[in-house]
């Protein structure tokens, strides 16, 4: 809901069912929507304090290693099992560099990773390794950033 509220982009591959998705943030410095804040003020609220710690942690780990330049950033993508390696990754993250070359004002795509096992996946699609943070004992989070070709 958080995504919808803001206006961040929501793309899907799919016939009669979808089998994959990205959404994708432009970080424009635009305020929250006050039905977001209110959102996920009553989550935490539900979810305690620790997870609110928890959550805190993890976004200050991952935006260590964000590269500071105007971007897109890549939220989530996934493909439905069935649908894995099928190249529809492939034509999400196409899909969102061509928006980012088209734009104008951002220099590239930004994501993260918290599986090791993506992290050669996305560097196959041009990214490369901005930052590597330990968060907890088991959980790392990797930055990746890939610039508008030229």
């Amino acid at each position: 809901m958080a995504r919808v509220l803001r206006g961040e982009w929501m793309l899907g591959i799919g016939g009669s069912t979808l089998a994959a998705a990205v959404t994708v943030s432009k970080p424009d410095g635009s305020a929250a929507p006050a039905e977001f804040l209110k959102l996920r003020e009553e989550a935490w609220q539900r979810l305690g304090s620790d997870a609110r710690a928890r959550y805190d942690a993890f976004v200050a780990a991952a935006d260590a290693g964000e590269v500071q330049s105007p971007r897109l950033h890549v939220n989530m993508i996934g493909v439905r099992r069935g649908a894995k390696g099928s190249g529809r990754a492939r034509v999400l993250l196409d899909y969102v560099h061509d928006m980012a070359a088209a734009d104008g004002t951002v220099e590239g795509v930004a994501l993260s990773t918290e599986n090791p096992a993506n992290v050669p996946l996305y560097e196959h699609f041009g990214y490369r390794v901005t930052g590597h943070t330990r968060v907890s004992p088991d959980l790392s989070t990797w930055a990746l950033y890939r610039p508008v070709a030229e």
